[in-house]
């Protein structure tokens, strides 16, 4: 079996997704995944061997997409602004925050094959987008703005957001968080924006459409 590295993350990514808009945000444009696709149906083992982590750049999960959406309704948010997209995946909110007239948008993932994800996808939607693999967990940037979609699942990873979260609101950023209803929602931390019902795949979801929240951190 060929071991795929990132830098040939290109042509993977072509042959195993199809361009098509999210549900909940028809304005942007994303190489995803379906049953159509070979990637859909590979273990989590079989991706390992290919040299692959779970490939979360290949879907529109709920949380990126009530984002991306308030974001484009609310360009306020971000335009003129440097804005962070922290677990960036596919690149979804990156991109929304570019189109809505970010003067920077930086997309971070730590996982490498996001890169490639990421700048077919910018591409595709006629925006710039630069790429970070590096963990930003804990650094301290000129970002006026962090966006941060479906990042409460898993206990520790939310312990290590906490501590971030509150500094960089703190220290002004305005710290933005779309969530679909995940277990370690932290909501004695967080301020009621918008909500959306956002279509999503059953086979990845426990339902068809996922109440899904945009809070602003802090």
């Amino acid at each position: 079996m060929t071991i795929l590295t990132p830098d040939r993350a290109d042509g993977f990514i072509r042959a195993n997704t199809a361009l098509r808009a999210p549900p909940h945000v028809p304005e942007i444009l994303l190489h995803l995944a379906d049953e159509a696709h070979d990637l859909w149906h590979r273990t989590e083992e079989e991706l390992q061997e290919m040299g692959l982590q779970p490939p979360y750049w290949a879907f529109a999960w709920a949380g990126g997409q009530g984002l991306a959406r308030y974001v484009l309704d609310h360009p306020e948010t971000v335009a003129g602004r440097r804005v962070l997209d922290f677990a960036t995946g596919s690149g979804l909110v990156a991109i929304a925050a570019a189109k809505a007239g970010a003067v920077g948008v930086l997309a971070a993932d730590i996982d490498r094959f996001c890169r490639g994800a990421v700048m077919l996808n910018a591409a595709a939607n006629g925006v710039s987008v630069p790429f970070t693999d590096a963990d930003l967990t804990g650094a301290e940037g000129d970002w006026d703005v962090v966006l941060a979609g479906d990042v409460f699942y898993d206990r520790a990873m939310t312990a290590c957001l906490l501590g971030w979260f509150d500094g960089l609101a703190a220290a002004g950023a305005l710290v933005l968080v779309g969530d679909p209803g995940r277990s370690y929602l932290p909501r004695d931390r967080l301020t009621f924006l918008a909500e959306y019902q956002v279509p999503v795949t059953r086979a990845l979801e426990d339902a068809e459409v996922k109440r899904t929240t945009v809070w602003r951190y802090g």
